[in-house]
């Protein structure tokens, strides 16, 4: 895609791969619209970015979604852009009872929230020249850790929507992109995550993220990734036990 004079609306843009993210791209000169639910996150990275904007949403509240891009369509006119970004991820026990809350907030942020936000705004984007919808998901669509399992089952179905949403789009101005990170150092699963020796440093991610938005590749893999992306297939399932095994020690 073109990475400059766009302008982009990006959900969960207040910390992490978010946050990264706008700000290059803020950088590069494009107009970013962040948003979160908290205004004082919002105006932290705005008043650090002078120019980028904010908006103060609720991804997983249907009215908010739609006031947003309702305000979005009439203020920015020009919006091509749309990053679903914002996620949760928190571990589970699919062996166990699930904590019912826990599991339908993950899937109302992850899963309902992306569909939603893009819905409202996709009849605008139709209407500019050169358009792009971008999903985040992971690594972990592909290769799921079981100790997070709601979480890699969600980013597995924004995986399956965004090709579906592709493939209808195909002919109109409207490109579909899909980013999925590896393991990278954010604060996704608490503080820790962030100095962890075996997760990607965010600030390698961006940059390898960027120089790949910067092609025609329907899907956006830093090299770190593709070993995870390339596993789905009749054996798959080996390595993802291998995989899980792993990460838990065993």
């Amino acid at each position: 895609m073109k990475l400059t004079g766009n302008t982009i609306f990006i959900t969960g843009g207040t910390s992490g791969i978010g946050r990264a993210l706008a700000e290059s791209l803020h950088n590069l000169g494009n107009q970013v619209i962040i948003s979160g639910r908290r205004k004082g996150h919002l105006d932290k990275v705005t008043a650090a970015n002078p120019g980028m904007a904010s908006r103060e949403l609720n991804v997983e509240d249907p009215a908010s979604i739609a006031s947003v891009a309702a305000s979005l369509i009439a203020e920015y006119p020009k919006l091509n852009v749309v990053i679903n970004n914002a996620g949760i991820m928190k571990a589970d026990n699919a062996a166990a009872a699930m904590d019912d809350a826990q599991m339908v907030s993950i899937m109302s942020t992850n899963v309902m929230g992306p569909i939603r936000i893009t819905s409202a705004l996709i009849d605008h984007l139709k209407t500019q020249e050169a358009a792009t919808v971008m999903y985040v998901t992971s690594g972990l669509a592909f290769v799921p850790l079981a100790m997070t399992s709601v979480y890699c089952a969600t980013k597995a179905a924004i995986h399956s929507y965004a090709m579906s949403q592709r493939y209808l789009l195909k002919g109109t101005s409207v490109r579909v992109l899909e980013i999925a990170p590896p393991w990278v150092q954010t604060e996704l699963m608490g503080p820790q995550q962030a100095s962890e020796p075996r997760a990607m440093p965010l600030k390698d991610f961006i940059d390898e993220t960027i120089a790949e938005l910067g092609t025609d590749a329907d899907e956006v893999l830093v090299e770190r990734v593709k070993m995870l992306r390339d596993n789905p297939g009749p054996n798959e399932s080996a390595f993802v036990n291998q995989f899980n095994d792993m990460m838990s020690g065993h």
